[in-house]
């Protein structure tokens, strides 16, 4: 993995619609141009990191980069769920995320329980990584700070 930490930003789009409201875990997903711009040598599987929705604050997120075998999906994707609340839904924004390293590798479950423990799992398994001095580093990378004409709704 000689390519992390990885530096990627894109518009949110809209995804399968199941990160709210299946998993209660939300997902911000990248375009299919984005995620065909990986590299290739970025396996699939999940990851953590930092992301930002526009010029907004920084967060920790974990991200699943593949095909979800849960789901069957039939197109590669990379899904970001960025540990915060967020009050509305942010479709159309710039997400700017850095990946700085791999959790697990993607795997299949047994049910959506099963599932949903192992992302919980994932999010805990972040949140003490991303508090290491040299991951909190990153955070403050100008990377998160876009000129305002890469700006969408302000944001």
């Amino acid at each position: 993995m000689r390519h992390l930490p990885y530096f990627c930003r894109g518009e949110v789009v809209r995804g399968f619609g199941r990160g709210s409201k299946e998993l209660g875990i939300p997902t911000a997903n990248f375009s299919e141009q984005v995620v065909e711009s990986f590299p290739s040598d970025i396996s699939t599987g999940i990851y953590y990191g930092w992301a930002c929705v526009g010029n907004g604050e920084v967060h920790k997120m974990v991200l699943s980069i593949g095909w979800n075998p849960y789901y069957k999906n039939v197109k590669k994707s990379v899904e970001t769920h960025i540990i915060h609340t967020f009050k509305e839904d942010f479709y159309g924004e710039i997400l700017s995320i850095v990946i700085i390293g791999y959790i697990r590798p993607e795997k299949n479950f047994d049910s959506l329980d099963a599932l949903i423990s192992a992302i919980q799992d994932d999010i805990e398994e972040a949140n003490r990584k991303l508090d290491l001095p040299e991951h909190l580093k990153l955070k403050e990378d100008n990377f998160f700070h876009m000129p305002e004409s890469k700006l969408v709704n302000g944001h």
